[in-house]
């Protein structure tokens, strides 16, 4: 999730805005109103890669054949098969995407040596060829997130993959679904934490948990957790996922030309019930594809589970800051970049801003440096919308 700059340091900003204080009294009124525990249509000229469906632990026959012209069985995936990670035969187009249920694959044991899924580059230069980029931030100390996070934070939660480096942790945000009002299973996150971009293909084994970890308990105490304690709201299978055909064509180890559309939607269903994500976690947030200036924006916030050093990806934590502009390219649209010193494994976390006395995602982190002083997420505007309503009502769940 991270890349690295070498550039100077800017001068310190003054304090954040009182409208983040606003940010913050706004989620948690938004998060604690509810109670507790086709074909995808995008194409390249939309900037979607939408998966078709590989829903519970089966997959339709369409699914199935075109599965098996790759050399998929079904059943010796879910019995080990999937950890093969041939280069020549890695699934790579949407299409392709393939993720069944592989019910108590997400142990706690595994959930928690999940490791972050990084984003670095060696340099990274701001200057005037670069595009438009406002001073680096001053670093911003993230804050945890009061506990229980169900009723604090609801929407957020983690997302865990496995990649040919072994399994990976990022964050999400469950948002609404304009085409199912209150029985969301939409999951946003980065683009990194579900496919590698140029010469890679879809990660495998994609699953979300809200609220993870939901009492912010320590290593020590966690020894031994069931898997009840450590996801109360469950653990929940992304049947569909989707991600910018930018990102899937440029998307790179450090970002790349991808990162201006380092974003996905994932659709979930759960391992073990039927009921909704959003109801099960009694929130879904509005996504903003307004796309708004950095200078129009007073304050953002950032939520997700912080995994690299000193963080170990057991808790919540945020950053609040007033916006700025990233420039990774003069072609490429400019990014948000605020100050927050979390790490890798809130890569795909959602940022936040108020619009209208409501709160609404309006990005997710896809960068920032090593020293970990700041993040920078993509600006959601008419290609992301797309790829959301792609999403949205083109799955079945009645």
């Amino acid at each position: 999730m991270r890349s690295s700059s070498t550039h100077g340091r800017s001068r310190r900003r003054g304090r954040v805005p009182t409208a983040a204080g606003g940010l913050v009294a706004a989620l948690v009124l938004t998060v604690t109103g509810c109670g507790g525990p086709g074909d995808g249509g995008a194409d390249a000229r939309a900037g979607g890669g939408v998966s078709r469906p590989g829903a519970g632990s089966g997959l339709p026959g369409e699914i199935a054949d075109r599965l098996r012209e790759h050399g998929v069985d079904l059943d010796r995936w879910k019995d080990g098969g999937w950890k093969d990670w041939d280069r020549e035969d890695w699934l790579r187009e949407a299409q392709d995407y393939v993720n069944p249920v592989i019910e108590g694959l997400w142990g706690p044991e595994r959930m928690r040596s999940a490791r972050e899924a990084d984003k670095r580059v060696t340099t990274l230069d701001t200057g005037a060829d670069r595009g438009v980029s406002d001073p680096e931030p001053a670093p911003v100390e993230a804050e945890p997130e009061k506990t229980p996070y169900h009723a604090h934070a609801a929407p957020v939660g983690k997302v865990f993959f496995d990649s040919p480096e072994g399994s990976m942790v990022c964050s999400g945000t469950v948002v609404k679904d304009a085409a199912r009002p209150g029985r969301s299973n939409l999951v946003w996150t980065a683009g990194h934490c579900v496919h590698a971009g140029a010469g890679g293909g879809w990660y495998r084994n994609i699953a979300f948990v809200p609220s993870y970890n939901d009492l912010g308990a320590s290593e020590a105490r966690l020894a031994g957790a069931t898997t009840a304690r450590i996801a109360p709201y469950g653990t929940w299978w992304a049947d569909w996922a989707s991600t910018s055909n930018q990102w899937i064509e440029g998307g790179a180890s450090t970002g790349g030309d991808g990162a201006a559309h380092d974003y996905a939607v994932l659709h979930v269903t759960p391992e073990q019930g039927a009921r909704s994500l959003e109801e099960t976690v009694g929130a879904a947030l509005d996504i903003d594809f307004s796309a708004p200036s950095a200078t129009q924006v007073a304050a953002m916030g950032a939520w997700g589970y912080p995994a690299a050093p000193p963080y170990n990806g057991l808790r919540m934590f945020k950053c609040l800051d007033r916006p700025g502009r990233l420039s990774l390219g003069p072609s490429l649209p400019t990014m948000y970049r605020i100050g927050c010193t979390m790490t890798g494994g809130s890569s795909g976390g959602g940022w936040f801003r108020v619009v209208d006395g409501e709160t609404r995602l309006v990005s997710n982190t896809s960068i920032g440096p090593v020293t970990a002083g700041w993040l920078a997420g993509p600006r959601l505007g008419p290609e992301a919308e797309q790829m959301y309503r792609s999403m949205s009502g083109a799955h079945g769940d009645g």
